[in-house]
């Protein structure tokens, strides 16, 4: 695979860094092109004309967006370090709980007074079922990273800032303790150390962009 690879991303998408994680994983060497995501570049538009979102991969000029969809792209094109399961099932349910955890987790974050409340219990469900999943394991995938580590990969520093920003409580450690011991070890492998982004920059986007959003949401007929 000698074509070109390079990454549309940007350090207030806490999904771009999935793709990182799993492109420094499989060894494959890349460009990363930073993106503003609050004052966006025509690059942007030129490959993601549709939902205008990083991250983008870009490889051999044929773009593609969509994080989870570049996850498995990625993994099909790139076959060393296999991240989904063999199995048919496991590899459906990596991928369902992948993107149930973004949407209900985001949702619990953007929610207000009794929104907030209903949106906190399907937000809990996914933890839940990942404290169940990752019990007794190293890692998701077994004893190396897999698909739904990367995909939820973003919870142990990402997550935080969310609860501060968000006025919420949801990885609480005596409740999660499988999960918040995973976040702990899985925050600190090498390819995902390197790429965290300061938290206190984090915190700053998130506040603004919850603002944003709210009015948006206040503001539809």
């Amino acid at each position: 695979m000698g074509e070109e690879v390079k990454l549309i991303g940007s350090i207030q998408s806490l999904f771009s860094f999935r793709i990182e994680w799993a492109l420094k994983l499989k060894g494959v060497e890349y460009e990363y092109i930073k993106e503003d995501v609050r004052n966006k570049s025509p690059l942007i538009f030129k490959y993601n004309p549709v939902h205008k979102k990083v991250p983008v991969l870009v490889h051999g000029g044929k773009p593609l967006p969509e994080s989870l969809v570049i996850l498995e792209y990625i993994d099909e094109t790139w076959k060393d370090c296999p991240l989904l399961p063999e199995d048919p099932y496991e590899r459906a349910m990596a991928r369902f709980w992948a993107k149930y955890c973004d949407e209900k987790i985001w949702q619990a974050y953007m929610a207000e007074g009794e929104e907030k409340e209903k949106a906190m219990g399907p937000a809990l469900e996914s933890l839940a079922f990942l404290e169940k999943e990752i019990k007794g394991k190293k890692f998701f995938g077994g004893e190396k990273i897999g698909f739904l580590d990367l995909a939820v990969g973003w919870i142990p520093h990402w997550l935080n800032v969310l609860e501060e920003v968000g006025s919420m409580k949801l990885l609480d450690a005596e409740k999660f303790p499988s999960l918040h011991e995973w976040a702990e070890n899985f925050i600190q492998i090498p390819p995902v150390k390197e790429c965290i982004p300061p938290r206190e920059e984090l915190v700053s986007y998130f506040h603004s962009a919850l603002i944003y959003l709210r009015s948006l949401s206040a503001n539809k007929p």
